[in-house]
């Protein structure tokens, strides 16, 4: 394999990381699994005959997004400490 095969190699596969990590910080993405929470725990709850399915399982959807809102602080405390 010849030297520009390699680079345009090595550009095909940075953009698939770029794209990759666009969508992993996306909310897009937040806002996908946040509601795909919310309707599992809802029909979990419903199944279980727990009260107020509706509200109850807001919870844990906003849980995931207070989470993922947090990552940034922990993950700048995490990056200090490695140095």
């Amino acid at each position: 394999m010849n030297i520009e095969q390699e680079i345009q190699q090595i550009h095909e596969r940075n953009k698939r990381v770029e794209i990759d990590k666009a969508w992993e910080l996306s909310w897009t993405r937040k806002f996908i699994v946040a509601f795909s929470t919310y309707v599992v725990v809802v029909c979990f709850f419903v199944f279980a005959h727990l009260p107020d399915p509706f509200v109850n399982s807001i919870v844990p959807a906003l849980a995931f997004i207070i989470s993922n809102l947090s990552m940034s602080v922990f993950k700048k405390i995490w990056l200090k400490f490695r140095k």
